[in-house]
């Protein structure tokens, strides 16, 4: 499963959030995300195995218990590709920055001149 379609489910995500505070046992995962999305049991394990599954979270056995933790790789790999996205953008926002700038200049320089026109004095 692709890393958006993993990331696109608001339940998942929850669950992710919940799992960058640390680690936690399913039972906490299921009480936490089934109460906030009114989902049962069953459906908050489907969600945990394929985070699971698809590398974005872990498990480890503590008896009887299930752990689950994040694991931030496949998190790097998303940030990597919106890294890509922010750059193209991050031109164009300091291109705009600029023109805003200039413009605000310009207005400024208009404003001190009406003013020095009509009172025969700057500022």
């Amino acid at each position: 499963m692709e890393a958006f379609d993993v990331l696109g489910d608001p339940v998942r995500r929850r669950i992710l959030e919940h799992l960058a505070e640390g680690e936690r046992s399913a039972g906490e995962v299921v009480a936490l995300v089934g109460q906030e999305f009114a989902i049962s049991q069953p459906a908050v394990s489907q969600h945990l195995r394929i985070l699971r599954t698809s590398g974005f979270a872990t498990v480890r056995a503590e008896g009887t218990r299930r752990l689950y933790a994040l694991d931030p790789e496949p998190l790097g790999e998303v940030e990597d590709w919106a890294a890509g996205l922010r750059r193209f953008w991050e031109q164009r926002l300091d291109a705009l920055g600029t023109e805003l700038a200039r413009g605000a200049r310009a207005r400024r320089a208009v404003d001190e001149k009406h003013d020095t026109d009509t009172t025969g004095r700057t500022g």
